[in-house]
């Protein structure tokens, strides 16, 4: 975990508690980025691009993987960029934060909407898990404040209550189907303030830079 300890340049909490959703029993999700020195892509045996751990329910990427799934607007790799819960950060983890609209483009609609989409087809109306039901409606309101706003909605604010309400069961799946409904086709139809393309150039010249820091 050398990787991890010594070369993570951004670590932040995720899930629940970065969500404002987190219930007594919630665990602290934790997702960051490491550099691997630029020395360690000269052998056969490159670094890895992602590593589990080492605390329980951490996750992390490599930075040249972590920018590549915030180009494609990988759902879950924005979110990290929007955390309101940094625990770790470096010089280089704050020029990624600067860099984080780089990463923005109309191809966020469409990765929000299958990320939501396959949730919901995995949900069982007649006995349907309600956390994930949860999960699937706040990544909708997320990706609706993205495409208006130019930024996702990490904390879910004014609509906790009822979001904690659908975790509990208390909302009829009629209700929860037709919210659904409604945040699917604002954010389908909505053209919102997004550019067509990312600025991969500035991505790049940013990566090029941080493995030159790393020689």
């Amino acid at each position: 975990m050398e990787l991890i300890a010594d070369h993570t340049v951004l670590s932040v909490v995720v899930g629940s508690r970065a969500y404002g959703l987190e219930v007594a029993e919630s665990d602290t999700d934790r997702r960051g980025v490491y550099a691997a020195p630029a020395a360690l892509f000269w052998r056969l045996d490159k670094p890895p691009t992602h590593l589990d751990g080492p605390l329980p329910e951490q996750f992390s990427w490599e930075i040249e993987r972590f920018l590549t799934l915030a180009l494609a607007c990988n759902p879950t790799v924005l979110e990290c960029l929007w955390s309101p819960i940094v625990e770790r950060i470096t010089p280089i983890g704050t020029e990624l934060l600067a860099l984080r609209r780089a990463f923005l483009s109309q191809r966020a609609r469409q990765t929000f909407l299958e990320y939501a989409g396959a949730q919901f087809k995995r949900l069982n109306p007649e006995s349907p898990k309600w956390k994930q039901a949860m999960h699937m409606i706040r990544l909708l309101i997320s990706g609706r404040h993205l495409v208006r706003h130019g930024e996702p909605l990490v904390h879910m604010g004014e609509y906790r209550d009822r979001l904690l309400a659908v975790r509990r069961g208390e909302v009829a799946w009629s209700e929860l189907s037709a919210w659904r409904d409604e945040l699917t086709a604002d954010l389908g139809a909505n053209a919102g303030v997004l550019p067509e393309h990312p600025d991969r150039a500035a991505v790049e010249e940013f990566l090029v830079a941080v493995r030159k820091s790393t020689l």
